[in-house]
């Protein structure tokens, strides 16, 4: 098996462990962070009646390093959330460690009135 393969493989299996523990509502969505070799992406989920309640994602942002671009987008998810009147979320890091962009991009929301 490949190395690539085996790290998404491995990921995966650490997302569905997490997603067995935590779920989202309406009043706490999940708020669910993918991480490509390009971009992030954070999305406020309720998974009581399967929808994404707001999006955001970092392919638009042209300056800055990927932990700076992450920053925004947390900011951006939290001001989305705010306006929607959600206060509380569920973090769902989606697998990946809690450092680096994931981590910044929880900086930004918990920065943007976020908490969890």
């Amino acid at each position: 098996m490949e190395k690539s393969q085996y790290k998404t493989e491995m990921r995966a299996k650490r997302h569905s462990r997490l997603r067995h523990k935590i779920s989202g509502t309406a009043e706490r969505p999940r708020l669910a962070v993918f991480r490509s070799n390009t971009a992030v992406y954070a999305q406020l989920i309720d998974d009581v009646s399967g929808k994404t309640l707001a999006a955001v994602d970092s392919r638009k942002e042209n300056k800055g390093t990927a932990v700076e671009k992450a920053k925004v987008v947390g900011a951006e998810i939290a001001k989305k959330a705010g306006a929607a009147k959600i206060t509380e979320v569920v973090f769902d890091r989606g697998g990946f460690r809690y450092q680096g962009i994931v981590a910044a991009l929880a900086d930004g929301a918990r920065e943007g009135g976020l908490k969890f």
